[in-house]
């Protein structure tokens, strides 16, 4: 019996996010807690997991900010590091009229960048049964070496490897190395979050089907999810190919976080039944829970302190019709 349900490492950082003009004209932000990895494990633990997170913040007010925020959410923040010199990664974040965004960090350097592989709590990770990790924390030699160690504990000791690219283009020195670093995740992983753009960026393909295809031409990767913004999203396992629609809601504010909520209700599923013997009628259980999760967060400003209760999600389902899948588990 391992300890945890998921461990995940990377990046936790500040996200500024537009909230309206002041009376001077002036762009106001809010100062979110976010990264990717920290998104996921706050929704696990919504669900009733054990989980903690792997990774740095600066020894400054914003770092100390995001440590509080990782414990108010039950993720445990004994091995966030804190670094004296280098300060808190920044992200300013611009949302479009239909709720897609647009980035600007602020990270040359930032705290997440320097883990260093001799920080890797390799107790931690031997005692979990799903490693999660992206690629932000592979930008860089430093942390990518950290990175990779990780993932390497976490095979050797029975983890699942669970993979999200969360491709941010501006953070690399090249698209080539990007796609270098997320070749070699699908490589080390047997669960894959991918989404719609990230699959046609990576493979040259417009239809899902054949970008899939291109990939597991390759990588022999158990578990492929696709989330599809407004079109819903997929599973791949096996020789099926199970698809669910979106909720689609009339309130929308921002699309920060659905993937990492997606991602988490997809991890919860597996925390459960395991990677194993998933029927079609267990993947679409799971895609439209996972759906259903993340279209509520994009109603909300922010994601990390956001994220929905597991009631919120089976009240939505049932008023959707969904009464068969019952709050019991999916």
């Amino acid at each position: 019996m391992k300890s945890f349900d998921v461990v995940a490492l990377g990046e936790l950082l500040i996200d500024f996010t537009e909230y309206g003009v002041s009376g001077q004209g002036n762009t106001v932000f809010e100062a979110n807690p976010g990264g990717a990895p920290c998104n996921v494990l706050a929704m696990l633990s919504k669900l009733g997991h054990r989980t903690a997170f792997v990774g740095k913040v600066g020894e400054d007010f914003l770092g100390r900010q995001l440590k509080a925020a990782i414990e108010e959410a039950d993720i445990l923040s004994d091995y966030l590091l804190m670094d004296p010199k280098i300060p808190t990664t920044l992200a300013f974040v611009h949302t479009g009229p239909d709720g897609d965004r647009d980035f600007s960090f602020y990270r040359n350097p930032g705290a997440d960048m320097m883990l260093d592989q001799t920080e890797i709590p390799t107790g931690l990770i031997k005692d979990t049964k799903i490693f999660h990790f992206g690629t932000l924390s592979m930008t860089q030699e430093r942390n990518r070496e950290a990175t990779k160690k990780a993932i390497e504990i976490a095979g050797q000791n029975g983890a699942l490897l669970s993979f999200d690219p969360n491709l941010r283009l501006p953070l690399w020195e090249s698209e080539e190395l990007a796609k270098e670093q997320i070749l070699y995740g699908l490589g080390h992983c047997d669960v894959l979050k991918i989404s719609d753009d990230e699959l046609m960026w990576l493979t040259g393909r417009e239809d899902y089907d054949e970008g899939i295809s291109k990939i597991r031409e390759k990588y022999q990767i158990p578990l492929i999810l696709v989330s599809m913004g407004k079109e819903g999203s997929r599973a791949y396992y096996k020789d099926s190919m199970i698809e669910a629609m979106p909720f689609l809601q009339k309130e929308t504010v921002e699309t920060t976080g659905a993937g990492d909520t997606f991602c988490a209700c997809i991890l919860h599923t597996l925390c459960e039944k395991g990677l194993n013997g998933l029927s079609d009628r267990e993947l679409y259980e799971m895609l439209v829970f996972a759906n259903a999760a993340a279209s509520i967060i994009t109603t909300r400003k922010g994601a990390l302190r956001m994220m929905p209760q597991e009631e919120e999600v089976y009240a939505l389902l049932k008023t959707s019709g969904f009464e068969t899948i019952k709050q019991k588990g999916i």
